[in-house]
């Protein structure tokens, strides 16, 4: 087991009207000798905004903003701006987070060359009716959860989109999340996700499945989390996995996997069992009760942050050792995991 030390909230709510319901979610990068925090700010009524804070060290708030770096402009944001990650690539920050219209949640692009000026470059995920992709994927071998989870929303919900921070054999490659999964989508430029691109990649769906659910404590469904760490072994992955109670909720707890550098749809390893878990106060009881939900990571040396929405409510960060980690994860390394489909 990965020794795993929690140090408590760095981010809580503020009395500014922005941020007045909750903070959660943050992405982190560090630069110029600090660390760079964007966080979702939620004002009363669930719209959201984008915050931002400095920190002196992995647990000190040295700077943090008064008003948001980031607001919604457009109508395909008008309801909030959610749940950021931000990488380097070359010389330019991509900045992902969740545009919400109100109805629709889907993964839209900024970027930065300065982390202070952002330029908005749309929805970059699929903007596909449910109709449409039910017709499209139906020769691929899919989890039937795919439709008992979307068939209900009239688009296709597209979230959790994280860039790989760096090209893969020349290509952009980033995450995204179609419930129950992580789908992963490879380009040479953002100009060639077109329609006709998305209609490829879904009648092809299954070979860009990239993750599915495997154990217990990720059977309702995975999602994206914090954006892929390079290491010797393998790209470290740190997401998020759901499971429902009797109650009718969910438990979101953090999990880990190890995925190849060449091609990432090639799964090393996996955690059979939970990376943490909500099991303070402050993660158990708040907007959404019992949720670990990590987004962000900093590695200090040999040490690595995660930094998490606690609750929905508040944000907290763990750390642990980066070295263990890969070296726990090689304990359980798998083979031929790309037609694993296993409790469903």
């Amino acid at each position: 087991m990965i020794e795993i030390k929690k140090d408590n909230i760095i981010l809580k709510k503020t009395e500014l009207s922005f941020e007045n319901e909750a903070v959660l979610n943050p992405a982190t990068i560090c630069a110029e000798n600090m660390i760079h925090l964007f966080y979702r700010a939620v004002q009363k009524g669930n719209y959201s905004s984008i915050g931002y804070c400095k920190l002196k060290n992995p647990f000190k708030v040295a700077e943090r903003l008064k008003e948001p770096i980031l607001s919604p402009e457009f109508e395909y944001e008008s309801h909030g701006i959610e749940d950021p990650r931000i990488v380097k690539i070359d010389d330019l920050y991509y900045l992902t987070y969740t545009a919400y219209d109100g109805k629709n949640a889907l993964g839209a692009l900024a970027t930065s060359k300065d982390l202070k000026h952002f330029k908005k470059e749309g929805i970059i995920v699929p903007q596909i009716k449910y109709s449409k992709f039910k017709r499209l994927v139906s020769k691929s071998k899919i989890s039937p959860k795919y439709f008992e989870m979307n068939e209900a929303f009239p688009r296709l919900m597209v979230k959790d989109v994280i860039f790989f921070p760096r090209r893969i054999n020349d290509k952009l490659c980033f995450l995204q999340r179609i419930k129950p999964d992580i789908q992963i989508v490879s380009v040479n430029n953002l100009k060639e996700l077109t329609g006709e691109f998305w209609d490829d990649y879904f009648l092809r769906f299954e070979e860009n499945i990239l993750l599915t659910s495997m154990h217990s404590h990720e059977i309702s469904y995975i999602g994206g989390g914090c954006p892929p760490i390079e290491t010797e072994h393998g790209w470290l992955l740190i997401y998020h996995g759901a499971t429902s109670t009797l109650d009718g909720s969910y438990v979101y707890s953090a999990c880990a996997s190890l995925l190849d550098l060449d091609d990432p749809r090639k799964e090393i390893a996996r955690l059979p069992y939970k990376l943490f878990i909500p099991d303070r106060e402050y993660e158990l009881k708040g907007d959404v009760d019992k949720v670990v939900f990590p987004t962000g990571t900093i590695l200090i040396k040999d040490t690595l942050f995660i930094y998490y929405g606690a609750a929905d409510e508040r944000i907290a960060f763990a750390s642990l050792s980066l070295s263990e980690l890969v070296a726990e994860l090689l304990n359980y390394t798998r083979t031929d995991v790309d037609n694993i489909m296993t409790n469903y």
